[in-house]
């Protein structure tokens, strides 16, 4: 009995035996077979990146016209849209650190300036970015703001001091006023009148188009960090901790006005009716023509989302900061949270 079983466990082994050494020669006919006649599926590392996704951040948002937009922000991301914000494409980006803000000229030509100072221009309608160089500072180079004008002109403002401007769409770039320890948030113009608007509430004008600038009495020592305007003599500066600041003759003064909310305030717009602006939160304020009289709400219920730039389309409100979303009289629609 026992050599039975000695014998039976010769013959499993041997048939073990033959069956490993014939391994090599199956994984190689199926390796074979797979690479000519089995199609692989793409993984979900291949699959084309989203052109809203739940991790971007948005900083700026442009409408040059029509259903165009544009906005940029975290890691280099560009996008576009055709229709009014409802569907987006991705834009091929020449860097990977965060873009600030994004204005254009027209549907073809735009600007996009960021961290390190960068600025990135297209003129074909963002088939193609590239870098320009600017003007750099040993010290900090971040661009927080730029702004484009008739004729080719744009205007960028950062940190050190950094005003920056560009008469030939963006092409060159040079410095105009000198370095300082403070930072510029934002900039505008209406015709040959300009204003600056920064840190510890610090405002400068110009009436030469920003060949001179001379410094404005400011009633607050609040970081401002939005300015706009609605013609050359009526307009609104907001800042921190909710500051609201007007003037109706051309910025040579200003003055408070009691703050609709304590949330910090980052841009102020005219939407061609009265004004508004956004900040964190969720906070929306908004005013009419004069600017007297200020109401806060919120944006949406569902969503207290910090926001650093509102536009006015033909039909909505286009919000950028920690997401991108629409504002129409229905409610507040997040893109990419379809």
């Amino acid at each position: 009995m026992l050599k039975a079983i000695n014998k039976l466990g010769k013959g499993a082994r041997a048939i073990t035996s033959v069956g490993t050494s014939s391994l090599p020669v199956a994984i190689i006919g199926g390796l074979l077979y797979a690479a000519f006649f089995v199609k692989a599926e793409p993984s979900a590392g291949e699959l084309k990146a989203r052109p809203l996704e739940r991790r971007d951040a948005f900083y700026g948002v442009v409408a040059p016209g029509g259903a165009t937009l544009w906005a940029a922000g975290s890691n280099g991301k560009i996008v576009r849209s055709e229709d009014g914000g409802q569907t987006w494409g991705v834009q091929d980006s020449p860097v990977a650190t965060h873009l600030q803000s994004i204005s254009a000229w027209d549907a073809q030509r735009a600007v996009a300036v960021g961290n390190r100072g960068l600025v990135v221009v297209t003129e074909d309608g963002g088939k193609t970015w590239k870098e320009v160089k600017v003007p750099h500072s040993e010290v900090a180079n971040k661009l927080l703001q730029v702004h484009t004008y008739a004729d080719g002109v744009a205007w960028a403002v950062g940190e050190l001091g950094a005003v920056l401007k560009s008469a030939d769409y963006g092409a060159t770039w040079t410095r105009a006023l000198d370095e300082k320890d403070q930072a510029w948030n934002d900039i505008a113009f209406v015709g040959q009148a300009g204003w600056l608007v920064g840190e510890f509430g610090q405002i400068l004008r110009s009436t030469d188009g920003g060949q001179s600038w001379a410094a404005v009495p400011s009633p607050v020592k609040t970081s401002l960090m939005s300015v706009s305007f609605r013609d050359a003599l009526h307009g609104v500066a907001v800042g921190l901790a909710g500051t609201v600041l007007v003037t109706s003759d051309g910025g040579a003064s200003w003055k408070d006005v009691p703050p609709p909310t304590r949330e910090h305030l980052n841009c102020v717009i005219w939407d061609g009716a009265g004004w508004v602006a956004v900040g964190d939160k969720g906070i929306r304020v908004s005013a009419g023509p004069e600017a007297d009289t200020w109401k806060a709400s919120r944006i949406s219920d569902q969503d207290l989302s910090w926001h650093t730039q509102i536009v006015k389309t033909a039909d909505d409100y286009v919000l950028a900061g920690a997401n991108l979303a629409l504002l129409h009289q229905d409610g507040l629609r997040i893109l990419g949270r379809d």
